[in-house]
């Protein structure tokens, strides 16, 4: 089974962090969830994000998640893929250098990166998407395609492979998004 890094931080979607932390962990993959700056045992705060019909969606607190890993600890080499949950952490993940450093080992690997909702922002950031086929929330459809990336405009509850790159709209996708990322991991 593979070793998969998630990276997150605090206001991270809720169900984005969770669900594919405890998804993959069902399925036999060792999965270990990191945030710089923060060590193995300390928590970050997350945020449920749903759709209630307004413009956007609303936010909502989460829960406390516990990291398991330091992410000063961890590098590509010791993972086979690589998660990028969504929710307003990547806004500011893909501010700090080590972070866009690590994306950018997964993507020069040719490693699997699963990336849902706000999680384009760090795989635009990180300049690993021109010519690929990338779906995000919409709001972040424009920085995928700054980035050079193709915007799948796919359904909610869809998600799209492109090479080695698995990505989704949001969390209402786990099930399309896990199963693609999962057939990339039991290559």
């Amino acid at each position: 089974m593979a070793k998969v890094l998630v990276i997150a931080g605090d206001f991270v979607e809720d169900y984005e962090l969770m669900v594919p932390f405890q998804a993959l962990q069902a399925m036999g993959h060792e999965v270990l969830a990191v945030c710089p700056d923060k060590s193995a045992g300390d928590k970050i705060k997350t945020a449920i994000h749903d759709f209630e019909g307004d413009q956007t969606y609303s936010e909502k607190p989460g829960h406390a998640f516990t990291l398991n890993a330091s992410f000063a600890d961890v590098s590509e080499s010791q993972f086979d893929a690589l998660v990028i949950p969504g929710g307003r952490a990547p806004e500011y993940l893909r501010l700090n250098p080590a972070v866009i450093d690590m994306v950018c080992a997964f993507a020069a690997s040719a490693k699997p990166i699963a990336a849902i909702c706000h999680g384009a922002q760090l795989l635009a950031a990180a300049k690993i998407i021109e010519g690929k086929k990338v779906s995000a929330y919409p709001a972040c459809a424009p920085e995928v395609k700054l980035a050079g990336g193709d915007y799948a405009d796919i359904a909610v509850d869809d998600a799209i492979t492109d090479g080695n790159l698995v990505t989704a709209p949001a969390w209402p996708a786990h099930p399309a998004w896990l199963k693609q990322f999962n057939e990339l991991l039991n290559k």
